[in-house]
């Protein structure tokens, strides 16, 4: 059965949909994007914190001068459509903003934007070392920060860092990549925020260390206060990896993936440590629509 995505207004083929080889942000990177998971429960499909995704969507579009042509209402009812049109009962959605006109030249159009809502089958992100723990490297690729790009847009053109640092982690036989920023603080990974545990607090960096403000490092942050367990944002020294009790990253496509050792330096024990655990299995109740605490999260998809 063909795909089918949402683009411009209009539920069409997935092969239908067709972009120039000099489109404009196949060129330069001046594309958004969200990402964004629907999850299976026993009331169906429901798909995680999605106002907020889209919000943030229109966010980017306000950074990078783009102008969406809908309004944060519609691209919701439009989501939900693309799910429900596929008969997934979970996925991974991708809201896709990008400069639909060819030529050469670096200052795009501001006419020409299009936008596609496409969701596709996903499991888990790292497949059994998702809930076993990974490998990681501190990279030697800095973090991009507001001085170079806005690290608050989910911009195509910024995740050029997140590939350099992926491929030298995967080249050197890891799993993931954790950047630092440019005063050598911990920040992120390529795609996730990061957590330590410390003495039974979870400790992430800040907004001051150049890191994307994620939706489900906010979910997370919510959850562990909510289970008691107390939350720090600071500025991170790297070296605090290795003395952590606990190390995770966290987000839409992670979830939350525990991390067992830096650049071949185990973390506590070398196995998912116990608050990794409890948060792993808190949050799977959470989309799952069974800790109905936080059900004001999930928008059922009827």
């Amino acid at each position: 059965m063909s795909r089918k995505i949402w683009y411009q207004g209009e539920i069409k083929k997935y092969e239908d949909v067709k972009v120039t080889l000099l489109t404009h942000t196949l060129q330069y990177g001046s594309g958004i994007f969200e990402g964004i998971r629907a999850y299976k429960t026993d009331d169906g499909t429901a798909i995680f914190r999605l106002k907020d995704h889209i919000e943030r969507f229109f966010n980017s579009a306000k950074i990078l001068r783009i102008n969406l042509g809908f309004t944060v209402d519609e691209l919701i009812d439009a989501t939900v459509k693309v799910v429900k049109e596929n008969g997934f009962e979970s996925c991974y959605i991708r809201p896709f903003a990008f400069h639909e006109s060819d030529g050469i030249g670096v200052k795009p159009k501001t006419d020409d934007i299009r936008v596609a809502i496409i969701a596709v089958p996903f499991g888990k992100y790292l497949g059994d070392k998702s809930v076993n723990g990974i490998r990681a490297k501190i990279s030697s690729w800095k973090r991009i920060n507001s001085d170079v790009l806005s690290v608050q847009a989910k911009a195509t053109g910024n995740y050029l860092n997140s590939v350099l640092a992926s491929s030298e982690a995967m080249d050197g036989g890891y799993d993931e990549a954790i950047l630092t920023s440019h005063s050598g603080y911990l920040a992120e990974g390529p795609g996730e925020n990061i957590m330590l545990v410390k003495n039974g607090r979870l400790i992430t960096p800040g907004i001051e260390s150049d890191i994307l403000l994620g939706i489900t490092r906010y979910s997370i942050i919510d959850l562990s206060e909510s289970l008691g367990i107390p939350v720090t944002e600071r500025h991170v020294h790297k070296d605090e990896l290795f003395t952590a009790d606990e190390v995770f990253f966290c987000g839409t496509a992670a979830e939350i993936t525990p991390v067992v050792n830096v650049d071949n330096i185990e973390i506590g024990n070398g196995r998912v440590g116990p608050i990794t655990s409890k948060l792993m299995h808190e949050y799977a109740d959470v989309t799952a629509g069974r800790n109905k605490k936080f059900n004001k999260w999930l928008t059922y998809v009827k």
